[in-house]
């Protein structure tokens, strides 16, 4: 899943520990989040998007995301 969590973090000048420590994950949590290559529970999402005062929504890039997976259900 595509997000904002390393743009949005990068710009709050935190490092992924920071950030991590804020929302009780783990730093590799947050690595794997910025790689695409978790897709953040609801709540994790939700903690995450507090910290940089956005939506769910936006932080998930939810619109681009369900455009990605609509085309490839197109494609089947």
């Amino acid at each position: 899943m595509i997000t904002k969590v390393k743009e949005l973090r990068i710009a709050a000048k935190l490092t992924q520990q920071q950030l991590a420590d804020l929302v009780h994950v783990s730093s590799r949590t947050i690595i794997s989040i910025e790689k695409e290559q978790y897709s953040p529970s609801l709540m994790l999402a939700y903690r995450i998007a507090e910290i940089f005062g956005v939506t769910v929504e936006e932080l998930c890039c939810l619109k681009e995301n369900k455009q990605l997976e609509d085309e490839k259900y197109e494609k089947l």
